[in-house]
């Protein structure tokens, strides 16, 4: 499968904002940017998840160090940041060195995707998100994840979209029943995985054709980035790289369409739903 192209993702953000920047759904999105360190530090005392929170740069000492080791604790992915970069993010607000984006929902550990499975009866189907950059992907791959069956979602702590507010919208709720678990390493998850029983597919060019592979056992999708596709250390990780034909000029595809195609393989093949042969008709 061609790896989605960065011009052609670049085209997709842009045309995004061009037809949404008056949108009154985006203006709802600071409701989850926290400012300051009595807000930040009242929604850990509260439980609220933090998805990411940004520290002045050199900062990370007395007690923004202490606050950014709770938000560690809870989940969060703490980040240096110039000032400008904190002042843009608080649109003008009083930041006092430190701004926290809230997550739609909290994550889980990778324990719990098993667990899923496991009271479903089911073998597991995870998908792993290498690098995805869009929250628009991200939520679209969530609402096809809980209505094809899968487990879990799984997603680097670094260089990845985290469970935003616009994630929660695109997902149409699914953001609620799809457990999603951030790893700080996914290399290493993958030989987690591995260990485990899971066979591991990526989702690139040159592999097998997409539904020769049996898929009814345990399962984990690998699906790239917008711009690069799958890594290549993680690529080298997978068992299988599996790939869509590409009959048109434009040889890439959405990283949620690719997605959603092969979760759907996996569905049909888990239902024993079988297709259809030309042999048939005569």
């Amino acid at each position: 499968m061609p790896q989605y192209t960065k011009s052609a993702f670049k085209a997709e953000k842009q045309e995004h904002t061009k037809t949404h920047t008056a949108s009154p759904e985006i203006s709802r999105e600071k409701e989850d940017v926290l400012v300051g360190r009595n807000a930040v530090s009242e929604a850990l005392k509260n439980g609220r998840p933090i998805d990411t929170l940004f520290v002045a740069r050199g900062s990370l000492k007395g007690s923004l160090g202490a606050l950014a080791a709770k938000a560690k604790a809870a989940g969060a992915v703490i980040k240096e940041a110039d000032p400008r970069k904190l002042d843009a993010l608080s649109a003008g607000g009083v930041h006092q060195g430190v701004v926290a984006m809230a997550a739609a929902k909290g994550y889980v550990e990778l324990e719990e995707l098993f667990r899923a499975a496991e009271e479903k009866g089911e073998p597991p189907f995870f998908i792993l998100a290498d690098g995805l950059e869009d929250p628009h992907n991200l939520g679209a791959i969530l609402r096809t994840a809980e209505c094809a069956g899968a487990h879990g979602v799984i997603l680097p702590s670094r260089r990845s979209v985290g469970l935003s507010y616009t994630v929660g919208k695109t997902s149409a709720g699914a953001v609620e029943y799809v457990p999603v678990c951030r790893v700080s390493n996914l290399a290493a998850t993958m030989e987690e995985l591995k260990r485990r029983g899971v066979w591991i597919y990526a989702a690139d060019m040159d592999g097998d054709p997409w539904c020769a592979q049996d898929l009814t056992g345990p399962v984990a999708l690998v699906i790239g980035s917008e711009g690069f596709g799958v890594s290549r250390l993680v690529k080298e990780k997978c068992d299988f790289v599996l790939s869509l034909p590409m009959k048109g000029k434009i040889q890439s595809l959405n990283a949620s369409v690719a997605c959603g195609v092969l979760c759907y393989e996996v569905a049909r093949q888990r239902a024993g739903l079988s297709g259809f042969s030309p042999a048939s008709k005569k």
